[in-house]
């Protein structure tokens, strides 16, 4: 493979999920250890609307706030492989909202609330992260040689039955 063959492929990405509308907020500083919750944000803290992308290329994941006509970038959320708690963490009191830790770069960062408007969106969110987690874990796995045992394993023993048998 050329050095352009492989560049090119680097470069390759995966669109793992798109919300056509989701919502950010400016959110307080986190009160407790236990961590955010959703109902301290306040409606007039929204501080913008539009689109998210979740976007894979290669161990790199990336979720994308997008302008809905524009595409114009408002943020960016960078999710390493293997330490998502670190950049996407779900709110304690909502199952639509999720705290976003977005880096600039150069060592500055800030945490955003992430709002969907649909519960299902959210859960659709949940399992494009997880899936690129499966997928990074995967390849990992083909260039080691190496099988995670729970995927690998398979019971020989038969199920033992534990119901009681009819007593006359």
């Amino acid at each position: 493979m050329s050095f352009e063959e492989e560049e090119e492929e680097e470069t390759f990405e995966h669109t793992l999920l798109v919300v056509r509308e989701v919502s950010v907020y400016k959110i307080p500083p986190r009160t407790t250890s236990g961590g955010y919750k959703c109902g301290e944000w306040l409606q007039s803290d929204k501080i913008w609307s539009g689109r998210l992308r979740v976007v894979s290329c290669k161990d790199r994941c990336e979720i994308r706030l997008e302008d809905s006509n524009s595409g114009d970038l408002f943020a960016a959320c960078f999710v390493d492989p293997g330490r998502r708690e670190n950049s996407v963490e779900p709110s304690l009191d909502s199952s639509r909202y999720f705290v976003l830790r977005i880096d600039d770069g150069r060592g500055k960062y800030a945490f955003i609330g992430l709002g969907f408007a649909e519960r299902n969106e959210a859960f659709d969110f949940n399992v494009a992260l997880s899936d690129h987690e499966k997928y990074v874990r995967r390849e990992k796995e083909k260039e080691t040689g190496e099988t995670s045992e729970s995927d690998n394993h398979i019971d020989i023993h038969p199920a033992v039955n534990h119901r009681l048998k009819d007593c006359i």
